[in-house]
């Protein structure tokens, strides 16, 4: 069996998309077709990282002979953890969106208040018991959401 099928099978065994895969593997969804087509073929790093990821040989993926060696079965357990990492990469990414896009609203909105309202601002200011006054609490609330959300976004897209 040549390479394609058997990455072909891998991928519907595990029940992946060609996106879900090369999104774990760090590739294009168009390399996997490419590579699942037989028109190219993975580089020997990402190879190595298929072979991890779907917990078989580098004899099993290259060796077109499969007489010396069987098909692996794929585990019960191996395919609901690799279903399980896909959707916490995306639960990663939606949680890093939301707090990005939440801390830029936020200084969009005390901005527009510091500039409108000029008085609601300096009240802010006052009210707070802590040396740094009130709107500069609000910055560093604002730019600790923006840097958590690019912290979990950098994290939910780098190789695994």
């Amino acid at each position: 069996m040549a390479l394609s099928v058997k990455l072909y099978e891998l991928r519907k065994k595990t029940n992946l998309s060609q996106e879900q895969l090369a999104e774990q593997l760090g590739v294009s969804r168009q390399a996997i077709s490419k590579w699942e087509s037989g028109k190219a073929i993975p580089e020997s790093d990402t190879l190595i990282s298929i072979s991890k990821y779907f917990d078989v040989t580098l004899d099993y993926l290259m060796k077109e002979d499969d007489s010396s060696v069987s098909e692996p079965v794929a585990i019960p357990e191996r395919v609901e953890y690799i279903q399980q990492n896909a959707n916490v990469g995306k639960e990663k990414r939606i949680m890093g969106m939301v707090a990005c896009i939440g801390g830029i609203v936020c200084l969009i909105v005390w901005g527009l208040i510091s500039i409108v309202m000029p008085s609601t601002s300096e009240q802010i200011s006052e009210s707070s018991m802590i040396t740094i006054d009130g709107n500069g609490i609000f910055l560093i609330i604002c730019l600790a959401a923006i840097i958590v959300g690019a912290v979990l976004l950098l994290k939910s897209t780098s190789k695994k």
